[in-house]
């Protein structure tokens, strides 16, 4: 893409309002713009990352069985009444013009057992994996830290039905895997923690997914010995120990929470009288587990967790683009040569952003540092006296040279992700 056709721009000066870092830069670089207070509109920058990550998530739900579905938005509160939970603060609510009371959805477990109840009626039916990546609502009355609390926000929300609570625990497992390997692809795994909380309705924990870094609004504490983290409500509880090897070395940390999962029983499936024949053709409950990630919440986390004085660093494989190209100085070669390297990066799939801008390379540069694109190539009357050009990654300090002639072979060694 042409840098010129962008039709935002980045911003010198931080948001006067934003104190956390992911919105200060994001903000800044032209990812977000911000409606209100927990409310952002995704930019084209902002929308090719959130893509991506969406895109990762989806790859690995599908490799745990997942199929895809969408569910509505605005949920009746019939439904909600079922299982008791029409009252709680964080629904928004409304009436249609003849009085009848709807909400917003923040969860979808009264949506998705009576769903899947039309289908399942017998064991041979389970297990079942259903997700849905789609917009959620929650009246948040602390939305200030940018994308990782907000007011309206997108949700991964996967939910299984099993026959009983071996299969269960079996994917529950399975869950785990899949989401280190989705922190590993968005380049935060070395950071993020299984970390053991309260709210399991089935099981002693459900369990958070926390990412270590100092703008982080929850605290966990870290066993040394088998690195699985204990969230502060759990804490208190045992004592200050580990409840996984009785250890009291435990170190505390800000975190961010990017994921997390419980196992529901049938906590809804027995409100909702929803019942299948098993083996013996006796009627039983299915178990059910939910298992949440928020692909917005993960973009501030990266950033939080990825970034410098100059600007946000992105991980390869949810970067906007692998390949900034940057001309410096203006004349007819220097174009030619600029013009096809861009071509010839497009027509080898590899994602190009190219600065074609008249502005001085100091601007370029700073933009260049604050968009935080993997790889910067810098063409010139130097490098071009050496048939060459300049390569630097984002995440180093020095630059390299290298010959045209094998460009693209480095690129690919380099960007294919």
């Amino acid at each position: 893409m042409r840098q010129s056709q962008l039709f935002t721009k980045t911003i010198k000066e931080t948001p006067r309002e934003e104190i956390s870092v992911n919105a200060q830069l994001l903000i800044r670089a032209g990812f977000i713009d911000k409606l209100m207070a927990g409310i952002y509109s995704y930019l084209p920058l902002g929308f090719r990352v959130f893509k991506k990550i969406e895109n990762i998530i989806r790859e690995e739900m599908n490799r745990i069985g997942g199929q895809e579905v969408l569910m509505p938005a605005l949920h009746p509160k019939n439904l909600w009444e079922k299982t008791d939970r029409w009252q709680y603060p964080e629904m928004f609510k409304l009436k249609n013009r003849e009085g009848k009371d709807y909400s917003l959805g923040w969860t979808h477990e009264e949506i998705i057992t009576p769903l899947v109840q039309k289908f399942v009626k017998s064991y041979k039916d389970l297990p079942v994996f259903v997700y849905q990546i789609q917009d959620k609502f929650r009246d948040e009355l602390r939305a200030k830290s940018g994308l990782l609390r907000g007011v309206e926000f997108i949700m991964k929300d996967l939910y299984s039905f099993h026959k009983d609570e071996n299969d269960l625990d079996e994917y529950y497992e399975k869950v785990k895997r899949a989401y280190f390997k989705i922190f590993q692809r968005c380049g935060i795994k070395k950071q993020t923690f299984l970390t053991l909380a309260s709210g399991g309705a089935f099981s002693d924990y459900s369990h958070e997914f926390q990412t270590i870094t100092p703008a982080g609004e929850d605290i966990i504490y870290l066993c040394q010995k088998c690195k699985i983290a204990i969230n502060k409500e759990i804490i208190e509880k045992t004592k200050y120990q580990c409840p996984n090897c009785k250890n009291k070395e435990l170190k505390i940390h800000k975190a961010i929470e990017v994921g997390n999962i419980f196992q529901l029983g049938d906590r809804f499936t027995r409100v909702f009288d929803f019942q299948f024949r098993d083996r013996d053709d006796k009627e039983k409950y299915p178990v059910m587990g939910c298992y949440g990630i928020g692909p917005g919440r993960l973009i501030g986390a990266i950033v939080e967790v990825s970034h410098d004085e100059k600007g946000i660093i992105w991980p390869k494989e949810v970067a906007p683009f692998q390949i900034h190209l940057i001309k410096i100085e203006n004349n007819k070669k220097l174009e030619k040569t600029a013009e096809k390297i861009y071509k010839d990066l497009q027509q080898n799939n590899i994602e190009v952003l190219y600065d074609d801008r008249d502005k001085s390379p100091g601007e370029e540069f700073a933009e260049a540092d604050l968009i935080g694109i993997p790889y910067r190539i810098v063409i010139s009357e130097r490098t071009l006296k050496n048939n060459c050009v300049e390569i630097k990654e984002r995440s180093r300090k020095k630059a390299s040279l290298i010959k045209m002639n094998r460009l693209l072979q480095f690129l690919n060694s380099k960007v294919n992700v």
